[in-house]
């Protein structure tokens, strides 16, 4: 089944640069582009009826339809306009895309996404690929000689979903990979037995982290040979080096494992700090 790209709208500059986005995407990997725009009605904000406030709504997302159809002849565009929650109706067209692309603005106190915090809610939940775009992002970042930079942790198994994605945007774009392993002295007593054995076998902490990351992108190495790789394992936290190489990448992907609270859904402090602070496009990808 092949999926499309989605992009969910709302009329905002960050939505409409997140369309673009995965209009170009789409393009890219020879999929169509599903669009949504998830509306409730307001009664005590007008005196228009529902019906007229649909209309309102249908022609302004066809208006940006037809801007992203103009510039990318060919590209089949499917769109939806539903009534009913945002969460639920984005949270739906996520779980049958490749990816869904929403708009962040980030940059503030409290990040901002898509719809407020819904966008939170939608990334932190969703069974598919996010990927919160900027208002002020720039298609020519993309043709710029930068990476696609993943964060990558733990196991080979740890990661594989991140950096399934990571190889795969970089394949279709013509880009190449940096994969980054952040480390940290943990107390001794986190050591086991086993891997105390396996630290002295590789030589120290440093040697053992540059041997998990080259054990885990090894698959995808072979999968991707076209893909130029490179390999940056830094100590200190996760977030702060990933955060560092933001500057040279065109995308950034992070692996996701939500938390429940009795709050809802939130996801890790890694992932939240890179889309908070991060001036590229953020790819947050649920581990398998």
């Amino acid at each position: 089944m092949t999926r499309p790209i989605t992009a969910g709208v709302d009329g905002t500059q960050e939505s409409l640069a997140a369309l673009d986005w995965a209009a170009r995407e789409a393009v890219r990997r020879g999929l169509p582009l599903r669009v949504v725009h998830a509306w409730r009605y307001a009664e005590a904000l007008t005196t228009a009826d529902r019906e007229t406030q649909r209309r309102w709504v249908s022609e302004g997302v066809a208006e940006a339809v037809r801007t992203v159809s103009e510039r990318h002849p060919g590209l089949p565009v499917a769109t939806d306009v539903l009534e009913g929650s945002p969460a639920k109706a984005l949270a739906d067209a996520a779980a049958g895309a490749e990816m869904l692309v929403l708009g962040s603005r980030g940059h503030g106190p409290v990040v901002g996404f898509l719809l407020g915090s819904v966008g939170q809610q939608v990334i932190a939940e969703a069974a598919r690929p996010v990927v919160a775009v900027r208002a002020e992002d720039d298609a020519a970042a993309e043709a710029a000689g930068r990476d696609v930079v993943v964060g990558q942790h733990g196991g080979p198994e740890d990661s594989a979903a991140a950096l399934r994605f990571a190889f795969e945007t970089a394949a279709a774009r013509g880009a190449a990979v940096r994969a980054v392993r952040a480390w940290t002295l943990p107390p001794v007593f986190a050591y086991s037995p086993g891997s105390l054995r396996l630290l002295d076998d590789a030589g120290g902490l440093e040697p053992y982290e540059k041997q998990a990351l080259a054990e885990a992108l090894e698959p995808w190495r072979e999968r991707f040979p076209e893909v130029p790789v490179a390999e940056h394992v830094e100590m200190g936290s996760a977030g702060q080096v990933l955060l560092s190489m933001s500057g040279r990448a065109q995308l950034m992907v992070v692996g996701r494992r939500a938390h429940r609270t009795a709050v809802g859904a939130r996801i890790g402090s890694v992932a939240h700090g890179v889309l908070h602070h991060a001036g590229c496009p953020v790819a947050v990808v649920p581990h398998d």
